[in-house]
């Protein structure tokens, strides 16, 4: 779901509930502080998603292969994205908000753990000592028998891949029990940057029309409506990066909270993603539209920001984003001549170099189509991971 735009934690204006201490003003360090935060913690997972995503394109483990987005699910996005946040809204008006969360925060605190766990262990790998006792696991589901045989789910892992389960594990139990809003970064973090790796649109026309219906989404959601403000405060689930604007002065247990929604990191950072690998298909060794669309982001959230504080009220930041992430990369490419280029560019049949060409699952049986396929594996630089026969799970 397409999550608020960033709007300051307390409604600007409104009157304190009674019985209930007026909150003091954030000072202008600390909204410096909450602001400039939360644009670096929206452009790390932009940044290293797309990187991850290249890669994520080059993979043969079904469990990490991209999920790709046609012409036609963008134009249902938007509806799906509506649907839904109003559904959350008229749950949080008719059902105690208390049960409801209880129930969200069991379900992210579970999917937390996996995208928390997938996100760091790239990086914990190189803590690893050569020694360390690492074992391969697959776990296989399939379906039917002999030449009908399908493969359903196919996720390999490995000793390392659990340890990280554990660390990521003692995140969630924090945030499940606390809700810190530390935690709670940390999961958002890991859901955006999964977002951007393993989301990817099959064209720049599928981008465009992605953006732009959620653009009329966020706006009419924000300024037409107080459904989603009210949704963003009442959800108690990592769907949000917040950061509070007076953590100067109370310190951990600050609680006057800026936020930013993580759709306004996703849906823009999938379209850069694309970018980036429109930039490698063009064998150039240049990154132009990848570093043009990035710094596109940093303007649009930036004057997000301004805006909001300027009016002090609840900005929708795909107003700003979308015309920016969509215009700058266009001027670049039409002042290089290559917008042909761009819009004719696909994604998901572009074949990178050692990019695997699986067009099915191998069987177990010993048909050609089957000894194609291992020596397809042999020439196409398989994974580490695939070096070893992996036990059985």
């Amino acid at each position: 779901m397409e999550e608020p735009a960033a709007h300051n934690g307390s409604a600007a204006g409104a009157a304190p509930a009674a019985g209930t201490p007026a909150r003091p003003p954030a000072t202008p360090e600390g909204m410096a502080l909450a602001y400039g935060s939360l644009v670096l913690m929206a452009l790390l997972p932009i940044f290293f998603g797309a990187l991850r995503s290249v890669s994520c394109a080059k993979s043969k483990n079904s469990s990490e292969m991209p999920e790709t987005i046609t012409s036609r699910d963008a134009a249902r996005f938007p509806i799906v994205a509506s649907c839904t946040l109003l559904g959350l809204y008229l749950f949080f008006k008719i059902f105690s908000q208390e049960y409801i969360n209880l129930l969200l925060s069991m379900y992210f605190f579970v999917l937390g753990i996996l995208a928390l766990s997938h996100t760091i262990s790239p990086m914990m790998n190189r803590f690893f000592p050569a020694n360390f006792p690492n074992k391969q696991y697959q776990l296989l589901f399939t379906q039917g028998s002999g030449e009908s045989k399908e493969e359903i789910v196919n996720y390999e892992f490995d000793t390392k891949d659990l340890v990280c389960l554990a660390l990521s594990s003692v995140v969630g139990v924090w945030y499940l029990l606390r809700k810190h809003w530390i935690a709670n970064n940390l999961f958002g973090l890991a859901f955006s940057l999964n977002g951007v790796e393993l989301l990817h649109l099959n064209n720049v026309s599928t981008g465009c029309i992605l953006l732009g219906g959620l653009f009329i989404y966020d706006v009419f959601w924000v300024f037409g409506t107080n459904v989603m403000v009210t949704v963003a405060k009442s959800f108690e689930a990592p769907i949000k990066l917040v950061f509070p604007q007076d953590l100067l002065e109370k310190g951990l247990d600050a609680d006057n909270f800026a936020m930013l929604g993580l759709g306004d990191i996703v849906i823009p950072g999938i379209f850069i993603a694309l970018l980036l690998r429109f930039d490698i298909s063009l064998k150039k060794n240049t990154h132009t539209y990848f570093y043009t669309s990035f710094v596109a982001y940093i303007f649009g959230l930036g004057l997000t920001i301004f805006i909001m504080h300027i009016f002090k009220h609840a900005q929708p930041a795909l107003l700003y984003l979308v015309p920016a992430c969509i215009g700058f990369p266009l001027l670049v490419a039409l002042a290089k001549g290559e917008v042909t280029e761009m819009f004719s560019y696909e994604s998901s049949a572009e074949i990178l170099p050692h990019t695997p060409r699986l067009t099915h699952f191998p069987t177990v049986s010993g048909s050609p189509a089957s000894l194609a396929d291992s020596m397809q594996q042999k020439l196409s630089c398989p994974r580490r991971r695939r070096q070893q026969s992996p036990s059985a799970m």
